[in-house]
């Protein structure tokens, strides 16, 4: 599997959020996830785009206005597997977030996708 697939898939999956209008969210993660993905973040575990493209909806309907959400980093890719950082941002200084996403690819599609929200508590 190449980076550059990995990254297009990535940012095709990214760009969701940024759509201009929630019609095209469904056509963009068609083309970047497999149809029984498989997601585990804060919020617990889900499978299927329909899942996504229910909290893609969700984020773009955030309280403080329309956020922007950028992949913040390279793409690291040993075979399979794929990380990045991401970052979230709402309008006006509003609530910022981010984070790293590790991804599964099949078929040049995400097929499994673990979303870490937010920093990691300093050991100790």
């Amino acid at each position: 599997m190449h980076a550059d697939t990995a990254r297009s898939a990535i940012d095709t999956f990214v760009s969701a959020f940024n759509a201009s209008e929630d019609n095209y969210v469904t056509a963009l993660l068609s083309q970047a996830l497999t149809s029984d993905v498989i997601v585990w973040g804060p919020l617990g575990r889900s499978e299927g785009i329909e899942s996504v493209e229910r909290f893609v909806l969700d984020i773009r309907r955030h309280p403080a206005g329309p956020g922007t959400m950028v992949r913040c980093s390279g793409v690291d890719m040993p075979d399979e597997w794929a990380r990045y950082r991401w970052v979230f941002t709402t309008p006006g200084g509003g609530p910022r977030l981010a984070g790293t996403d590790v991804v599964h690819l099949r078929r040049d599609l995400i097929d499994q996708m673990i979303i870490f929200a937010g920093d990691i508590a300093p050991a100790g």
